[in-house]
């Protein structure tokens, strides 16, 4: 195998591919990324059997190949060389000579042929976004994704369609996060989990440009995203999610309205005395038309009033701050609304479309003072 590309677009799309090779494993191919020039194109592809990433590479093919190479070598070597054109050469005994310039290395390769290629996906039932929508929707509800594996549905998004509209849910037991989208054209209902580290992988590979399209595939078994040069397909969590909308009340004895700037600059002020480890909890006492935040901790206090818009009861509640800033940090308009019934029961910050909901449980803060 003979092939010459720029050093750009070899790292391009070495960090593109990178995303799908396993920290651990016990089979030494897939920590390799695939360089398929076996056809009219440059291919590379990367492999954990969970997660797969193939991406089109720009270059000249002088002579036809395949080969496997050591990820993290091939990537190393890539990134330090000059900004030239890059020459990779492969002998019978699948040695690979990468040269540029007045460099020149040589790195042991692997037959291509017993690389675990991605699986082949019957692209029948899909859907089209924009990346840009893609991108936000997962940046809107990654964040309540759960991060230890107890419950492995948790570790993914629900992704439903139903009457052409795009749900995307993620919960942790503390918290669920809600995004609806509009799809433009009719498409069949589906239902499946996706993983959360697919969703962040992806988040990192799209351009998040409104122009650009990504077509999104389903499968019993898998979820296929396509976009640009690249084809990214995942194992889908098995099981029945969660049935959130039990958890979806829209009663509520106490409405606000808030400045949401103002209200997440108070509570990142507030956290300047909680540590990581606290579970110190945010108390939030509203009266007539004021929002009072309160929090105290070892370390000191603070008090600090907001202006708000108020319709029904006078309340007191407690929150895990991150909690709000999560969610607060990712919705993108000038004012929210945030729902609320009792101490104990869990507030919802919505949009009167409802196209974003995040419900958030309270603390009991009574026996924590």
């Amino acid at each position: 195998m003979k092939l010459i590309c720029s050093k750009n677009e070899l790292l391009k799309s070495v960090n593109i591919v990178l995303k799908a090779v396993p920290s651990k494993t016990t089979m030494p191919i897939l920590e390799c990324i695939l360089l398929d020039a076996s056809a009219s194109e440059i291919k590379f592809t990367a492999n954990d059997m969970e997660l797969g990433i193939e991406t089109k590479v720009k270059g000249i093919i002088d002579e036809k190949g395949i080969i496997a190479l050591d990820a993290k070598i091939f990537s190393d070597i890539i990134r330090k060389l000059p900004d030239n054109d890059v020459y990779i050469s492969t002998d019978a005994n699948y040695n690979t000579t990468i040269t540029c310039e007045k460099a020149r290395f040589v790195i042991p390769g692997k037959d291509g042929e017993d690389f675990a290629y991605l699986p082949v996906i019957e692209k029948t039932e899909g859907i089209e976004l924009s990346q840009f929508t893609l991108k936000e929707v997962i940046r809107q509800t990654i964040f309540s994704i759960a991060v230890n594996e107890n419950s492995k549905l948790m570790t993914g998004e629900l992704f439903e369609i139903k009457n052409n509209i795009l749900k995307v849910v993620s919960l942790d037991g503390h918290r669920i996060s809600i995004r609806k989208i509009e799809l433009n054209d009719d498409y069949a209902d589906h239902k499946v989990v996706v993983p959360g580290k697919t969703l962040n992988e992806i988040s990192k590979i799209l351009s998040g440009e409104v122009e650009d399209k990504v077509k999104i595939f389903f499968t019993e078994n898998h979820i296929v995203f396509e976009f640009d040069d690249t084809v990214v397909v995942s194992r889908l969590i098995e099981g029945e999610y969660f049935r959130i909308d039990q958890m979806l009340s829209s009663d509520y004895e106490t409405k606000i309205q808030i400045n949401k700037k103002e209200f997440l600059d108070c509570i990142d002020r507030a956290t300047l005395f909680v540590k990581e480890s606290d579970k110190k909890p945010i108390i939030i006492n509203i009266e007539n038309e004021s929002m009072q935040l309160n929090i105290n901790t070892q370390i000191g206090s603070m008090k600090e009033d907001i202006d708000i818009e108020k319709e029904g009861k006078d309340i007191m509640i407690g929150f895990n701050p991150k909690f709000l800033i999560d969610a607060l940090k990712v919705i993108d308009d000038e004012k929210v609304t945030i729902y609320l019934v009792n101490p104990k029961a869990p507030c919802f910050i919505k949009d009167e479309k409802e196209s974003y909901i995040y419900l958030i449980l309270p603390v009991n803060f009574n026996s924590m003072r």
